[in-house]
């Protein structure tokens, strides 16, 4: 499997970077840290995802650890779209408002939440119960779980209509999520630029300059953002006005049972 050490932007889908890139890098760069988490592993034929794949980069920065592939072949890919566009029911209403900074807003996309019962989950000013998993979700959940020997209870679903549609810069570090759990986003429609922002390196006078790290997140592809990459980097999709078509991302988490 190919290392990265990324210095600066990454370009594209390939893990080029405008700084400096090393391929292996230094002792210890791009393996697990005392073996802590589980590590990415190869799917077997005939369970749905790719037999040819996943072939892992490795995204490194300081502070970030992240890894990429691209789980689903373009037919499957194509095929799961299509459903998530049938099955899933976003929020409409007062859910689909946001607090920013004390004041409401409409949300800039479509959500949704999806997961065990008896969970909730905190975000934007909203307390959400997810709705029960249906078919298309626990595919796609049962397939990055194969891949990744990682266990997932709750998603949530963003819906992009077009480039006009985006997030800003956030970080998912909800006092929810379960302790060194990861993030799995799987990508499925228009392929969409994705930037991590230092927290260092934001705002109009940052105390230091580091780097943005820029992505392409494909069609079928699965971006795992591993501790302790949202304790100190935000990530956003900014608005691309040439993109025309939609875009369906899953995110999934491991949450902690609300407490009574």
């Amino acid at each position: 499997m190919d290392r990265f050490l990324v210095k600066g932007a990454v370009r594209g889908l390939t893990g080029e970077s405008e700084g400096e890139q090393t391929r292996g890098g230094p002792a210890g760069v791009g393996e697990e840290e005392g073996n802590s988490r589980k590590k990415p592993r190869r799917a077997a034929p005939g369970n749905g995802v790719d037999s040819a794949r996943p072939n892992w980069r490795h995204i490194r920065a300081e502070g970030l650890d992240c890894d990429y592939t691209v789980l689903f072949g373009k037919e499957e890919a194509d095929e799961i779209f299509q459903e998530l566009e049938k099955e899933v029911e976003y929020f409409t209403g007062a859910l689909a408002r946001v607090q920013v900074f004390g004041k409401w807003h409409n949300v800039p996309r479509k959500q949704a939440t999806y997961g065990d019962i008896g969970l909730t989950y905190t975000f934007s000013g909203l307390t959400l119960s997810p709705k029960p998993w249906i078919p298309i979700l626990e595919r796609v959940r049962d397939c990055v779980s194969l891949v990744t020997g990682q266990t997932f209870n709750f998603v949530l679903v963003n819906r992009y209509k077009d480039g006009c549609d985006h997030i800003g810069e956030h970080r998912d570090d909800e006092r929810e999520l379960a302790p060194g759990s990861p993030i799995a986003s799987v990508s499925f429609g228009a392929c969409r630029d994705f930037f991590f922002r230092h927290k260092d390196s934001r705002g109009k006078h940052p105390c230091r300059r580091l780097s943005v790290v820029r992505l392409q997140l494909a069609h079928g592809s699965l971006l795992m953002m591993n501790p302790p990459t949202n304790t100190h980097w935000y990530h956003s999709l900014p608005v691309r006005k040439k993109v025309l078509a939609p875009r369906v991302n899953l995110t999934f988490r491991r949450i902690l049972p609300a407490t009574k």
